[in-house]
């Protein structure tokens, strides 16, 4: 696939059949991770790949719970959906969660913390920068999986659930879990583009606000 054509059409996949994935197919997913930038070539994430039929569904009823509290408060408003077809975005991520454990792997990422080296942890916010060695290597999978044509949904939610994740996946001390990506072949055709604001909304030139495109 064309590149461009690679990271349009990337969408978050909710519906999965439950062929499983060719151990070569999965091998130059997870070896296009391996290759993302990270601070200090420290290289701190590991990939716990999910195919036990017990342990996937003990990492969705762990996920469930978290998934219905996020969508009553999207319900309400207390979180915020961009987009036209909210109702439906909502519905297909609800039924993802309800099946979670029949999508064919769940990637477990990892990160060790103390090979991450935030520099803005004196900052009056939440700190952000301990993702930059993280999750560009989660997008290389995505982006990878759509490559190879795969489905592919990264989630955070279950890292509310993160001792009990470690627990049943022997992940030792020191590691925190960043995030979930569910891979599998989609049930549906992939999106023919996704829906982003326009350049003109998101780069600026010189300061912020000063549209850099028209």
């Amino acid at each position: 696939m064309d590149f461009y054509d690679v990271i349009q059409t990337a969408g978050t996949g909710r519906y999965y059949k439950e062929d499983p994935i060719p151990d070569d197919v999965l091998a130059r997913v997870l070896n296009a991770a391996r290759w993302a930038p990270q601070g200090g070539n420290r290289q701190p994430n590991r990939y716990v790949v999910v195919r036990d039929a017990a342990k996937k569904k003990a990492l969705r009823d762990l996920y469930f719970p978290f998934w219905r509290d996020y969508l009553a408060a999207a319900g309400i408003g207390g979180i915020q959906i961009r987009g036209n077809e909210v109702p439906k975005l909502l519905k297909d991520a609800d039924i993802f969660a309800d099946n979670l454990d029949k999508v064919p792997v769940i990637v477990v990422v990892c990160a060790l913390m103390e090979a991450i080296h935030p520099t803005d942890l004196e900052l009056e916010r939440d700190p952000v920068v301990y993702g930059a060695s993280i999750y560009p290597a989660v997008q290389n999978l995505l982006l990878a999986a759509r490559a190879e044509g795969l489905g592919a949904t990264m989630t955070t939610l279950l890292c509310h659930s993160e001792p009990q994740v470690k627990e049943l996946l022997s992940i030792p001390d020191g590691y925190a879990t960043a995030a979930h990506v569910a891979l599998g072949y989609l049930s549906v055709p992939f999106p023919t583009k996704l829906t982003r604001l326009p350049l003109s909304e998101v780069v600026f030139a010189d300061e912020f606000g000063k549209p850099m495109y028209e």
